[in-house]
């Protein structure tokens, strides 16, 4: 191994163990804050409103004071992990567009939730309801694509439209709950609820330990899915335990990035890191880096320019995957299964 190759391995693991102290520090603020009622909890959850004062105080800013915001950028934080996870399979496998059918998905458990708190006077969590609808679609999505004839993506696009066709379809009758639906289409980090956040610390924790969990399983059938079944690998059961970690990836995600944008962090950060990777391991390490900076960067343009978040992470996206284009030696990335 080259000095070279040696100093940036060093370096992913420096920026991927940077990483898991900000993902552990983020659950534990989320923690904090659910448990402020709690005496020790308490004191812990004064000690960082005042931390967040001084910062913005150093900063000129009024954002870290507030506990919206921590959740938001936490939830953020946690997306910028989990979703280029999920993705960098996804993407492997050609099926980078079931992240936007799923959203399209959650978005009809929205509506749903809306019509189910209309009529029965319910004050549930949204997220909640999205989750159970987007889990649903994906077993849905995945028993469509092996029980029909059609080519892979035709299922998929069914389901799309489909979902999203239900979803205002539901939202039409509902026009007493005076939520702003555009939120969920394009993403606001006031949606982020503190019950969506914990939502979002649980489900990360657990797509990371089954990610961890059944990595050499999910990379045999992402690599080749023929000789995974021949070596009697329940083929069916990963194929379903990945399409439903991506619609619970989505669902979190959907609060910030929004139905038209959620996507993007499946695919986006996994593409820039195809690009300079070479192997497939780290291409998941690249594209949880890029993913981060995708998040902190969209974060620091959208609160100084007061532009919107969603947007502002893709935009800082796309211009990671650009700069690795630019910093590419090969016009394909030949990614190994290492």
């Amino acid at each position: 191994m080259s000095h070279g190759s040696s100093l940036r391995r060093r370096l992913e693991h420096v920026g991927i163990g940077l990483t898991a102290v900000l993902a552990v520090a983020m659950v534990g603020l989320l923690a904090v804050d659910a448990l402020r009622s709690v005496p020790v909890a308490g004191g812990m959850y004064d000690q960082a409103r005042l931390a967040g004062q001084l910062l913005d105080h150093a900063l000129g800013t009024n954002v870290f004071a507030h506990p919206f915001m921590w959740r938001s950028i936490a939830t953020g934080i946690l997306i910028g992990i989990v979703a280029p996870l999920v993705g960098t399979y996804l993407v492997h496998r050609e099926m980078a567009l079931i992240g936007e059918t799923l959203a399209h998905t959650a978005f009809a458990g929205v509506a749903v939730g809306l019509l189910v708190n209309a009529m029965t006077g319910w004050d549930g969590p949204l997220m909640v309801v999205a989750l159970v609808v987007g889990i649903l679609g994906a077993l849905g999505v995945q028993w469509l694509i092996e029980r029909t004839d059609t080519y892979g993506d035709v299922p998929i696009a069914i389901m799309l439209t489909g979902s999203f066709a239900v979803g205002t379809l539901i939202i039409s009758l509902d026009r007493t709950s005076g939520i702003n639906v555009r939120d969920y289409l394009f993403g606001n980090i006031s949606v982020v609820t503190p019950s969506g956040a914990r939502l979002m610390a649980v489900l990360s924790v657990l797509v990371v330990l089954v990610v961890v969990a059944t990595y050499k399983q999910l990379l045999f059938i992402t690599f080749d899915e023929q000789a995974a079944r021949v070596a009697r690998l329940n083929v069916t059961w990963y194929n379903t335990l990945l399409i439903v970690m991506t619609a619970v990836v989505v669902v979190g995600a959907l609060q910030i990035l929004g139905v038209i944008l959620v996507a993007a962090m499946l695919v986006v950060p996994v593409a820039a890191a195809t690009q300079i990777a070479h192997s497939f391991r780290e291409t998941l390490f690249l594209s949880i880096l890029f993913g981060q900076v995708a998040v902190i960067g969209g974060f620091v343009v959208s609160i100084s320019q007061s532009l919107p978040t969603g947007g502002s992470i893709v935009v800082v996206a796309i211009a990671c995957y650009l700069l690795a284009i630019l910093a590419s030696s090969r016009s394909t990335a030949a990614i190994s299964t290492r």
